[in-house]
């Protein structure tokens, strides 16, 4: 249907595209009053205009498509990281987020997902699990949060089973939650 190749397509699917510049400034508020007004076209003005909304859209794809492909591959591979990080902490309470999901949702392969995280001398899942218990570390401190139960705030970030949680809470903090938690929240006597 675009006249775009797929493979443009593809690195752009699920990726925003700012529409305050470029053809994707004329592009957005035309997509959305052509959704909103969707039901009063006529069907001869519907086809035309549709014409015109895949024109526009096959070209906002490709400006933006030129736009990544400029980029060095050092560059193509930081911005991938950085998106990588913001969807794996916008869904750090969900446990499906395993690198294969996480590689899936960028349309890279596994082995490309690991290849980013390795030149960050981490793995995929270690950083995923670093981030989770950071995230219940800091709930644990936050006496706002101390009516919730240590294993409340655990799967709250992805990590439901209590005992597996201990035991990594206690190796990265050298505390079990509970212990932490008492350390951090009583003041000193």
């Amino acid at each position: 249907m675009l006249a775009v190749p797929a493979d443009s397509v593809r690195r752009l699917t699920a990726v925003p595209i700012p529409g305050d510049g470029g053809t994707a400034a004329l592009a957005a508020p035309l997509m959305s009053r052509v959704a909103k007004d969707v039901d009063t076209y006529q069907p001869a003005s519907a086809a035309r205009l549709s014409t015109v909304v895949m024109d526009l859209l096959a070209a906002t794809v490709a400006e933006r498509s030129a736009q990544d492909a400029a980029l060095s591959p050092e560059a193509s591979d930081r911005v991938l990281l950085r998106r990588v990080h913001t969807f794996v902490e916008q869904n750090l309470g969900d446990a499906e987020r395993t690198p294969a999901a996480v590689a899936a949702a960028h349309h890279v392969s596994l082995r490309q997902l690991h290849r980013l995280f390795a030149s960050q001398d981490t793995t995929v899942a270690a950083w995923i699990r670093h981030r989770r218990l950071e995230r219940c570390r800091r709930d644990l401190t936050d006496p706002a949060l101390l009516d919730r139960s240590v294993s409340t705030v655990a799967a709250r970030w992805g990590l439901a089973d209590p005992a597996h949680f201990s035991r990594l809470f206690r190796r990265a903090y050298g505390l079990p939650p509970a212990e932490y938690r008492r350390a951090h929240l009583l003041p000193a006597r």
